[in-house]
C-alpha cells in the first residue's frame, strides 16, 4: 500500500477531483481509532479520488476546447462510456466491501417498508365489509374504497419514485412511509365515510413509494452475483405483510365485543383496532430508517463523492468487523467520474430521459410497462374474483336453505329469539311483541302487523315489502325507511331509533372463512418465493418471468372445475404459488434495466401501471361475479400469457453490472 496519498484536492466545477500538480507534495490524512474490542486500527480518509481530468480553460491533446462544439450524440456517447466505466468500478468496490452484516441490517429495515405495502393492499379488502356496515355505506359507494386506495398508490409510485432520483432513496422513503403511517393511523378514528376515503387515499399515496424505492435502494448495495437472489428474498416481506394482515383480521375483526362508543356520535368497532394494528409495521420501518445511511451509488450520481466514500467505508467496516477483521484498511482506487455536460440542450435532454421515454430505455420501458400491467391485471383481477366467487357460492347455499312461511296468523306471541334466513308471505301478526331480538336475512312480503310492539330490535339484511303497520309502536330499533319498502304506516310511531348500522361479526361464520382463505392463499406463495430466490441467478430472470406468467395463465383454466369452496381455494393457492416467481423476476429485471439516475422514476412508472391495472381488474372482474365464468378465465389467461411472451423479449440483465 502506498503510504503517500493525495488529500485536500480542489474540486472542479464538474464535481470531480483535480489531482495535485506535484504528487510528492501530497499529504496523508491518517486517522487512528478504536474498534468494538478497543483494539487500535488505522483508517485513512482521502475521499473518492477521480482519475486525471482536464481543468477549466486547459486544452488536452486531441480534445476540443469546449463541449459546446461537440455534437450532442458524441457528448451522450462519451457520457455513456464514462457511466459504464464508473459502474464497473463501483461493482468492484461493492465486491471489496463484501456481503455481510450491513446488507442484512438494511434487508430487514427495507423489508418492513415492503411489508407495509403488502399490508396496505390487504387492509382494504378486509375492512370493507365492516366499514360498509359501520358507516352505512350504500352499495353504490362501496366500491370506491378499493379503487381510491389503488389510485393513491398509483400516483404515489410515480411521484416518490421520481423524487428518490432527486433527493435520495433514504430521504424519500422516510417521508413517504411517514405519510402512510400517519394517515393510516388517523383513518381508524374518523367517523365519516368521505373523510375515511380521503385518509386511505393519502395513506395509499404514501405507501405507493415503498416498492420502487425499496428495490432501487437495496440493489445499489448488492454485488452482481448476490443481486438476483437477495432481491428475491426481499420479496418475501410482501408475502409476510399479507400473512400478517390476514392473521390480524382473523384474530381481531370478528370480535365485536372489543368495540366501544361515546354516545351515538362516536363508534370505535373492532375493525378500527385492526386498522391501527396494521399501521405498526410502517411505524417500525420509519423508526428503523432513521439509522440507515443513504445509498452510496446515489451519492456518486449527484456528485457527493465524499459522502459516498463514507457510506462505502461504513459498509466495509461493518462487514469486516462482523467477520472479526477490523484491522483491514478500506481504500478506494481512482474512480472515473462522468463529466457533467455543459450544454443546456443536453441538460434538457437528461430531464426528458428522467421520464424514461428516451434512448436508451424507451423500448425497455414500454415492454416493462406492458408486463407490469398484464401481470397486475390478472393477479388483482383474480384476487378480487376468487373471494367474491366463494362468497357467491356461500350465498347460493345459504339461499337454498331459506324457510318460507305462507298465510300464517300469529296472535299474542312474544318473539325474543333470532329469526334467520326466512321469507314470510301474506302473514298476519296481531298483538305480538318483538323484544330484544334480531331479524337476520328475513323478508316480510304482503304482511300485516296490528297492535304490535317492537323493542330493542336489530334487522340485518331484512326488509318489509308491501306491508301494513297498524297502531304499532317501535322503540330502540334500527327499522327505518330503507327497510320499509312500499310499506304503509297507520297510526304507528317510532321512538329512540338506533343510529348507525349494526355489526354482525359476532355470529358471522363467513367473516372467519374469508380471512382464512386469504391467509391460505398468501401462505401458498412461500414455496414459490423460495424456489425463485434459489434459481433466480441460475436459470435467469427472463426464463423465470416468462415461464411463471405462462404457467399462471394455464392454471387459470382449472377454474372451470371449481364448483365448490374447497376446489376454488385449491385453485387460488395454485395460482398464487405459480405467479410469485413472475413478480420476483419482474422486480429484479426492472431494477437492473434502469440506470441510477432514472431507476426510481422508471420503477415508479412501472409500479404506477401496476396499480392502474389493479383498479381496472377490480372493476372488470368484480362486475362479472355470479354472471359468467368464461370471461374472467379467458381474460386472465390471455393477458398473462401475452405478458409472459413480451417479458421474454426483454434484455437479459443477469451478467450486467448496475449502471
Amino acid at each position: 500500500r502506498n503510504d503517500t496519498r493525495q488529500a485536500d484536492n480542489p474540486i472542479q466545477n464538474d464535481g470531480s477531483y483535480m489531482g495535485a500538480a506535484n504528487d510528492e507534495e501530497g499529504s496523508s490524512d491518517a486517522t487512528e481509532g478504536h474498534d468494538e474490542d478497543d483494539e487500535i486500527y488505522e483508517g485513512e480518509y482521502q475521499g473518492i479520488p477521480a482519475d486525471g481530468q482536464v481543468g477549466e480553460g486547459q486544452v488536452a491533446a486531441g480534445r476540443p476546447v469546449s463541449d459546446a462544439l461537440k455534437d450532442r450524440r458524441e457528448l451522450e456517447s462519451e457520457r455513456r462510456a464514462d457511466e459504464e466505466e464508473l459502474a464497473q468500478q463501483y461493482e468492484l468496490i461493492i465486491q471489496e466491501c463484501g456481503h455481510g452484516r450491513f446488507q442484512w441490517q438494511l434487508f430487514f429495515v427495507l423489508g418492513l417498508a415492503l411489508m407495509s405495502d403488502g399490508v396496505e393492499v390487504f387492509v382494504v379488502g378486509f375492512v370493507l365489509p365492516s366499514a360498509e356496515t359501520d358507516m352505512c355505506i350504500p352499495n353504490s359507494g362501496a366500491g370506491w374504497l378499493g379503487s381510491i386506495v389503488y389510485l393513491g398508490m398509483m400516483v404515489g409510485a410515480f411521484f416518490w419514485g421520481g423524487l428518490s432520483d432527486k433527493v435520495g432513496r433514504r430521504q424519500s422513503l422516510l417521508i413517504c412511509m411517514s405519510v402512510n403511517g400517519f394517515f393510516a393511523f388517523l383513518s381508524s378514528f374518523v367517523q365519516g365515510y368521505s373523510v375515511f376515503l380521503l385518509c386511505r387515499m393519502i395513506s395509499g399515496f404514501g405507501i405507493g413509494g415503498a416498492v420502487p424505492i425499496v428495490f432501487s435502494f437495496f440493489s445499489e448495495v448488492l454485488a452482481r452475483e448476490k443481486r438476483g437472489e437477495h432481491l428475491s428474498w426481499l420479496c418475501m416481506f410482501w408475502m409476510i405483510g399479507g400473512i400478517y394482515a390476514s392473521a390480524m383480521a382473523w384474530a381481531i375483526i370478528p370480535h365485536y365485543g372489543w368495540s366501544f362508543s361515546m354516545g351515538s356520535a362516536y363508534q370505535f368497532h373492532s375493525w378500527r383496532v385492526f386498522v391501527v394494528v396494521c399501521a405498526l409495521p410502517c411505524v417500525c420501518a420509519v423508526v428503523s430508517l432513521t439509522f440507515v445511511p443513504e445509498s452510496p451509488r446515489f451519492f456518486l450520481e449527484v456528485g457527493k463523492h465524499d459522502e459516498a466514500w463514507m457510506v462505502l467505508k461504513q459498509i466495509h467496516d461493518t462487514n469486516m468487523r462482523a467477520r472479526g477483521q477490523p484491522e483491514k484498511v478500506f481504500t478506494v482506487s481512482p474512480l472515473h467520474i462522468p463529466t457533467l455536460p455543459g450544454s443546456k440542450q443536453l441538460i434538457f435532454l437528461r430531464q426528458l430521459n428522467a421520464l424514461c421515454f428516451n434512448y436508451p430505455v424507451k423500448d425497455n420501458t414500454i415492454k416493462l410497462a406492458a408486463v407490469w400491467f398484464t401481470l397486475s391485471f390478472g393477479y388483482y383481477g383474480l384476487s378480487v374474483w376468487f373471494p367474491d366467487v366463494i362468497k357467491h357460492l356461500q350465498a347460493d347455499e345459504y339461499a337454498s336453505r331459506v324457510k318460507i312461511h305462507n298465510n300464517e296468523r300469529i296472535e299474542d306471541f312474544t318473539f325474543n329469539f333470532t329469526l334467520e334466513n326466512q321469507i314470510h308471505t301474506n302473514g298476519v301478526f296481531i298483538n305480538d311483541r318483538f323484544i330484544s331480538m334480531k331479524f337476520k336475512s328475513v323478508t316480510f312480503i304482503d304482511s300485516t302487523f296490528q297492535n304490535c310492539y317492537f323493542d330493542d330490535v336489530t334487522s340485518v339484511g331484512s326488509f318489509f315489502r308491501n306491508c301494513t303497520f297498524i297502531e304499532t309502536f317501535f322503540y330502540n330499533t334500527d327499522i327505518d325507511d330503507s327497510k320499509l319498502i312500499d310499506t304503509e304506516l297507520i297510526n304507528s310511531t317510532f321512538h329512540h331509533n338506533k343510529t348507525g348500522c349494526q355489526m354482525t361479526f359476532d355470529d358471522d361464520y363467513s367473516a372467519y372463512w374469508v380471512y382464512f382463505v386469504n391467509f391460505l392463499g398468501t401462505l401458498a406463495v412461500l414455496p414459490g418465493n423460495i424456489v425463485s430466490a434459489l434459481l433466480m441467478d441460475k436459470i435467469g430472470r427472463l426464463t423465470m418471468l416468462g415461464g411463471s406468467m405462462v404457467l399462471s395463465g394455464i392454471s387459470c383454466f382449472f377454474l372451470w372445475f371449481g364448483t365448490s369452496e374447497s376446489m376454488m381455494i385449491g385453485m387460488l393457492c395454485l395460482y398464487n404459488g405459480l405467479s410469485i416467481s413472475a413478480w420476483n423476476s419482474l422486480d429484479v429485471v426492472t431494477v437492473e434495466l434502469y440506470p441510477t439516475d432514472r431507476r426510481g422514476t422508471g420503477f415508479g412508472f412501472c409500479n404506477a401501471m401496476c396499480k392502474l391495472a389493479a383498479v381496472l381488474g377490480n372493476m372488470i372482474f368484480g362486475s362479472l361475479v355470479g354472471i359468467t365464468k368464461a370471461i374472467p378465465i379467458l381474460l386472465a389467461s390471455s393477458v398473462l400469457v401475452c405478458g409472459g411472451l413480451v417479458g421474454l423479449r426483454l434484455p437479459d440483465t443477469r451478467a450486467n453490472v448496475l449502471m
